[in-house]
């Protein structure tokens, strides 16, 4: 089983970025918005990235470069 904690700071990350960002959207439109971004401009079904592999994804698409290079 994986590490629920790991949750803590994947969330606290999109909630910067989110707040940061874009606070005028609404939640359902920053993942609806940021999940069809995935699809289309990374060609990767949002379902199986890691928590780290859709960070790097949402700080790309808030325009923010990611620590990971």
């Amino acid at each position: 089983m994986r590490n629920p904690n790991r949750l803590y700071n994947f969330y606290n990350e999109v909630t910067r970025l989110h707040m940061t960002y874009m606070p005028d959207l609404r939640a359902g439109q920053f993942w609806m918005n940021f999940l069809h971004w995935v699809q289309n401009e990374k060609k990767q079904d949002p379902f199986f990235p890691e928590e780290e592999q859709m960070l790097t994804y949402l700080k790309e698409y808030c325009g923010e470069e990611s620590n990971n290079g």
